[in-house]
C-alpha cells in the first residue's frame, strides 16, 4: 500500500513515459513540475498557451524549453479546448490544468464533441499526505460537483474507491462527513450518510465499507470516536472522506495545505483519460505529485457500478 506522495512518484518511474497536454501552461510552478516529471523519466509535455508568456515564465524559472513542444493559443478557452482535443484524439495521454480558472478548464473537459466524457459522473479527489495517520487520506469532491445529491454521492464514492485501490488500498473505508455524527432530518447530509451506510451494509457497493454520518474528528481519530462512543470498523480510520458539498471539500483540502503545511495531489476521476486538476496556487511539488497520480490512472479504467435509483422487482 502506498502511504506517501513520494511513493507515487517512485511507483511510476519504471513505467513508459506518458505525454501530458497542459492547458494554459504559462506559469513557473506548472513548468517546474513538467521539468521535474521529465527529469524523473515519467512524463513529457505539450504546452498549450501563449508562446511568449510561456517563454517568459520559463526564463523567470530558469528552465530550458528547447526540447519541449509548445502550441501557441493565446486564449484561455482556446488553450483548454486544444489541450483537451490532444488527449481525446490520442495524441496525448494526460490532460493537465495550468494557469486557468477551473470552470473554464472543465468546460473543455465536458465538451460533447472533443471532451473527455466516458459515461460516468466525473468527480475530483484530493489526496492528502496524512503522515501522522500512517496513510494517505482521500477527500472528495472539493472541486467539481457543487452540491451532489444522493445518487451523485454514490458515484463519487466509486470514483474515489477506484483511485484508492490503484494506490493499494484493497477495501477502502469511506466516511460520509457532516457537521454531526447524529442523523437529523433537518440536515440532508446526515440523511444521505445514513442511506449510504445502509446501502453499504446491504452490499450495494463493491470493495469498500461506508459509514456515517461522521464529524471530521471521529472520522479520522480513533480517540475522538471512542470518546463519542462511535463504534465500527470505519470510525476513526477513514481512508476516504466524502464531503457534503464543494465548499466543505475545498476548504478541508486547502486548510490542510495552508494551515498544516501538508502535501496534496489533485486529480479528476471518471473521465475517459486521466486529468490533473490542481489549484493555480498549488506548488510545483503538488503538481508533480498530481502528474504521477494521473500516470497510475493512465492504463486503467473504472468498471465498478452501484445499483441505486432504479429498483427491479
Amino acid at each position: 500500500m502506498i502511504t506517501s506522495l513520494d511513493q507515487i512518484v517512485e511507483a511510476v518511474r519504471s513505467r513508459p513515459m506518458k505525454t501530458v497536454a497542459v492547458a494554459v501552461a504559462e506559469h513557473e510552478s506548472v513548468l517546474s513540475a513538467i521539468e521535474q516529471a521529465a527529469e524523473a523519466g515519467i512524463a513529457e509535455a505539450v504546452l498549450v498557451g501563449d508562446r511568449d508568456e510561456i517563454a517568459a515564465a520559463a526564463e523567470k524559472a530558469g528552465l530550458d524549453l528547447a526540447d519541449v513542444s509548445v502550441i501557441h493559443e493565446p486564449s484561455d478557452l482556446g488553450a483548454a479546448a486544444a489541450a483537451t482535443a490532444l488527449v481525446s484524439s490520442g495524441k496525448a495521454d494526460i490532460l493537465m490544468k495550468g494557469q486557468i480558472h477551473t470552470d473554464d478548464f472543465l468546460r473543455a473537459v465536458l465538451d460533447k464533441e472533443r471532451g473527455l466524457r466516458a459515461g460516468h459522473l466525473m468527480s475530483h479527489v484530493f489526496i492528502l499526505e496524512t503522515t501522522h495517520l500512517g496513510r494517505l487520506t482521500f477527500v472528495t469532491d472539493g472541486a467539481m460537483n457543487i452540491a451532489p445529491d444522493l445518487v451523485q454521492k454514490a458515484e463519487i464514492v466509486l470514483n474515489a474507491v477506484y483511485l484508492a485501490q490503484l494506490l493499494g488500498i484493497e477495501s477502502p473505508k469511506v466516511g460520509v462527513l457532516a457537521a454531526t455524527e447524529l442523523v437529523s432530518p433537518n440536515m440532508q447530509a446526515t440523511v444521505d450518510a445514513a442511506v449510504l451506510a445502509t446501502m453499504s451494509e446491504r452490499r450495494q457497493f463493491p470493495c469498500c465499507t461506508i459509514d456515517g454520518p461522521f464529524a471530521l474528528d471521529n472520522a479520522v481519530s480513533e480517540l475522538a470516536a471512542q470518546i463519542k462512543r462511535i463504534e465500527g470498523p470505519v470510525a476513526g480510520n477513514c481512508d476516504i472522506l466524502l464531503v457534503p458539498n464543494i465548499e466543505a471539500g475545498n476548504m478541508l483540502a486547502k486548510s490542510f495545505v495552508y494551515l498544516a503545511q501538508g502535501h496534496v495531489a489533485g486529480v479528476l476521476v471518471g473521465a475517459s483519460a486521466p486529468v490533473v486538476l490542481t489549484s493555480r496556487a498549488d506548488s510545483a511539488q503538488a503538481k508533480l505529485y498530481s502528474i504521477a497520480t494521473a500516470m497510475l490512472m493512465a492504463d486503467l479504467r473504472r468498471t465498478s457500478r452501484v445499483k441505486i435509483g432504479k429498483v427491479h422487482f
